[in-house]
């Protein structure tokens, strides 16, 4: 495989018709769910049982939920205890990826032209982003778009 295509979008900030039609426009074949948390009652339209079904009846996408590319229940509790101190979050969180050798554990199959889902509306403080570039810098043929 020669250039892999990686998407990330979040939910926030989104209603359902934006979020579908962003994906749907985008020729998106899979979602790569990145969630700590997929079932909570706060995340609406995405919540996981919902959310595949949606998927796969409105844009004919196929849902993957992928826990081992979240971030700890303990990283996110030190990032809000700093009081959202984003170079802490952000260097715990690459490291924790370094620990579980995310590039070697994902399949390049299953990220080429799918979307990373998170919740956060913007990918700047976001570990979607975090999680594109970290496989890009391993990668090297990685292509990043963020639909926001």
């Amino acid at each position: 495989m020669d250039n892999i295509k990686i998407y990330t979008i979040g939910f926030t900030k989104k209603n359902a018709e934006q979020f579908f039609n962003k994906l749907c426009s985008a020729g998106i074949k899979r979602i790569v769910d990145i969630r700590l948390n997929n079932s909570s009652q706060l995340a609406g339209f995405t919540k996981k049982e919902d959310l595949r079904y949606f998927l796969k009846t409105i844009c004919n996408i196929e849902y993957v939920y992928m826990p081992q590319l979240a971030p700890t229940k303990e990283i996110l509790t030190v990032y809000r205890n700093t009081k959202n101190d984003w170079p802490v979050y952000e260097q715990s969180f690459v490291n924790l990826m370094a620990d579980r050798k995310v590039e070697d554990v994902v399949s390049k199959d299953i990220l080429n032209n799918s979307c990373l889902l998170c919740s956060e509306d913007n990918p700047d403080h976001c570990h979607r982003r975090l999680v594109a570039e970290y496989l890009r810098n391993k990668w090297d043929t990685v292509e990043i778009e963020h639909l926001v």
